[in-house]
């Protein structure tokens, strides 16, 4: 499904006086020299190549280019970024920057990009494009997003599945100014033709009011707070570069649960394997046993697994340290890969049970 997305952009509102505060005391346009040009910090509007260790959150960082070329190679052309946007916030020092082929946000130092828009195509080749099948597998109901970002998962959902109702947390009221200015979030806050729409609500994603009347119907981890249940939940939460603290507790997931109504999940970006599992642990045992347990390396889908156990999928971005994790009973893969787009149908297929052997 090739889909161009606009990149027209709506006025956003007035900001808050606590917004207002941060766009009039940020430091202006600072930029993180080492990110986009070394040594030297670009100018808004100037151009510069990315570093090859820019990746999407949680991924391993892409190669360095190889200096020599394979024999009947082309060297792929480097795509150059201009600098749009840099202020500090009280949460997060953002970075916006353009190609003729995408838009990134940048939030920290770790060179990890939160959000993306592709200008050619709908699909992003990142964990985001995984989120989007969720839909096809939880109760019809509110889907919350944790760490809306720029609405990276929201705009995949909504354009394919243009009637689902989205409720959006995101902490940094800033980042969402921005996001409204430089990456159409607004847009997306307009029922589409089918009725579908997101809800971005400011505040802390785990707080207990971060929840909807009758519960989610599934949660994404990257939320419209009244009290009725949310059909899923996605979470995305990373701060530094890092996945929160609090989702390495049993008893965060066990709140999150909370919010769900009966048969609905949560999906979680669970970012790479841990620094002191990663050397891969027995290296005598069979490929296919450490295929299987190769989820053991991430910390928060053990502890998923603590929490819900026998009720965690797992599954790795195919080329990326990245791993995804799915609560629930482990779902009919072929009848969740036949419910999807043709570009997720293999994906879907790829999650296995969280087990020991």
């Amino acid at each position: 499904m090739a889909t161009t997305i606009a990149m027209a952009l709506t006025l956003p509102p007035p900001p808050s006086l606590e917004l207002a505060r941060d766009l009039r005391w940020r430091n202006p346009l600072r930029i993180h020299p080492l990110r986009l040009r070394p040594l030297q910090a670009l100018r808004r509007g100037e151009s510069s190549p990315l570093p090859p260790t820019l990746r999407a959150l949680g991924g391993s960082s892409a190669a360095a280019p190889s200096e020599a070329v394979a024999e009947g190679e082309e060297k792929e052309e480097e795509e150059t970024f201009t600098l749009l946007a840099s202020i500090t916030s009280r949460y997060n020092e953002i970075t916006i920057v353009d190609s003729p082929k995408s838009r990134l946000l940048l939030l920290d130092n770790s060179g990890n990009i939160h959000s993306m828009i592709k200008k050619e195509n709908l699909w992003t080749g990142s964990y985001w494009d995984e989120f989007a099948s969720l839909p096809a597998i939880i109760p019809h109901g509110p889907i919350a997003i944790l760490g809306l970002g720029a609405g990276t998962a929201a705009r995949l959902m909504l354009e394919l599945w243009p009637s689902l109702h989205l409720i959006g947390w995101e902490i940094d009221e800033t980042l969402i100014y921005m996001a409204r200015e430089y990456f159409g979030l607004s847009n997306l806050e307009k029922c589409t033709k089918s009725g579908g729409s997101l809800s971005v609500q400011i505040g802390d994603a785990l707080s207990p009011s971060a929840t909807v009347e009758g519960g989610f119907a599934g949660k994404l981890n990257c939320l419209k707070t009244h009290a009725q249940s949310i059909d899923s939940i996605i979470v995305d939460l990373f701060s530094d570069g890092k996945i929160l603290p609090q989702l390495e507790e049993v008893e965060t997931w066990l709140e999150i649960e909370k919010k769900l109504m009966p048969h609905g999940r949560i999906m979680v970006n669970c970012a790479g394997k841990n620094a002191e599992a990663s050397n891969d642990g027995d290296r005598t045992a069979p490929t296919n046993v450490l295929a299987i347990t190769s989820w053991m390396k991430n910390s928060t889908i053990k502890t998923l697994c603590r929490a819900f156990p026998g009720k965690v999928s797992w599954k790795k971005m195919e080329g990326e340290d990245n791993y995804l994790a799915l609560t629930g009973p482990p779902p009919d893969l072929d009848t969740w890969s036949a419910a999807v787009p043709s570009q997720l149908s293999l994906s879907a297929k790829q999650w296995k049970p969280c087990e020991l052997d």
